[in-house]
């Protein structure tokens, strides 16, 4: 028997193995305890058969497997494919079980982490560019998460006055005729800079197909995070936490609001701007803490804002409270506002960025 032969003989008696083994454990509560018997026998003569080297025997043992295998549990029509489906319901049961227990992935929605983290954010152009088109355009979106989209009116009448939208906090909504329009919040948000983006003005007359809006909406940062770490240690100051928004009042319930930890049980926090104080002691470590105070490129300081509108004012933390707030504190509800986080709350700190590849991408700090 040739070398290649002898190769193929027991890649193919490995592969009938592994099969076995599947068929066993997919199937053992259904066969018979002599087919399932028969089985274990068979796999292990055909074991031994690989294990002593002897090309012909391995040949015979794999003949008396197979048969065994077409008979006890003939693959039929679409075998491979149940066995495939098999499979990924597998795959589906351990990534449900390491969401539940392990790790949880987060999409970042708004942009009250930035310039950390980013969320839904918009960019004007006024006409789509070549990896704006298709196929070029799904490529594009896979990577980095831009989408090149135009808003036009669905019929004619008065451009009204924007509102938030009660679910999508990346975007706001016009109403012209009766129709409801989602224009990405970058574009009204610009109007209190002096420049305003939409092709039309609140009251304006607009015809139906009239370009209300054309720009890239990238995606917010998706983030890892980690459930177990807490469980093992407590959480530190300078940590983005994660949290659940279940029983804290202001905010909406059953939902995940990501932010910076800066407040620890006990403590009395305080702002001074641009600096955080704790105790009365102003914070300048850790570094993620101290660059947001010495106003990185991109950061602007901690504000007065909420409830601590003065810097003789403090926020008592008790015993199972953390005090969040967003690293763009210029522009973020945060506990200045509505309070404490409960540690009942607490699901974990942010670990990784894994979509879309930025400068951001990597570990989350």
């Amino acid at each position: 028997m040739s070398i290649l032969r002898k190769r193929r003989v027991r890649k193919e008696a490995h592969e009938l193995l592994r099969h076995a083994t599947h068929v066993r454990n997919m199937r053992e509560d259904i066969l018979e305890p002599t087919q399932a018997e028969e089985l274990k026998s068979k796999q292990g003569a055909l074991f031994a058969a690989v294990k002593s080297g002897s090309a012909s025997e391995t040949e015979s043992a794999t003949e008396v497997l197979s048969e065994a295998l077409q008979r006890i549990a003939p693959a039929g029509k679409g075998g491979g494919l149940r066995e495939n489906f098999e499979i990924i319901v597998v795959a589906v049961a351990v990534a449900m079980g390491l969401r539940a227990y392990f790790i949880q992935p987060f999409k970042i929605p708004t942009g009250s982490m930035q310039p950390t983290l980013f969320g839904i954010h918009s960019v004007e152009q006024k006409s789509p560019e070549l990896l704006d088109r298709f196929p070029l355009k799904l490529a594009k979106f896979a990577v980095t998460g831009e989408w090149y989209s135009e808003r036009r009116a669905k019929a004619t009448g008065t451009l009204g006055f924007p509102t938030a939208s009660p679910t999508d906090p990346s975007i706001r909504i016009y109403t012209i005729a009766g129709k409801r329009h989602k224009i990405p919040i970058d574009s009204v948000d610009v109007v209190s800079r002096g420049r305003y983006e939409l092709k039309f003005r609140p009251g304006d007359s607009v015809k139906k197909g009239d370009l209300l809006w054309s720009g890239v909406v990238t995606r917010g940062d998706h983030v890892f995070v980690n459930k177990v770490i807490w469980n093992f240690r407590k959480p530190r100051r300078g940590e983005i936490m994660v949290f659940n928004t279940t029983d804290i009042a202001e905010l909406p319930q059953g939902t995940h609001y990501i932010k910076r930890m800066c407040g620890l049980p006990g403590e009395q926090v305080a702002i001074h701007p641009p600096h955080l104080v704790i105790n009365q002691n102003v914070m300048d470590a850790p570094e993620q803490i101290a660059r947001i105070a010495r106003r990185d490129p991109g950061y602007d300081g901690y504000k007065l804002q909420g409830k601590l509108t003065s810097p003789t004012l403090e926020w008592p933390l008790r015993e199972g409270e953390y005090f969040a707030m967003g690293d763009n504190t210029s522009n973020s509800r945060d506990s200045r506002y509505w309070g404490p986080v409960p540690v009942r709350n607490l699901v974990g700190p942010a670990a990784v960025v894994y979509w879309p590849l930025s400068k951001r991408w990597g570990l989350a700090d």
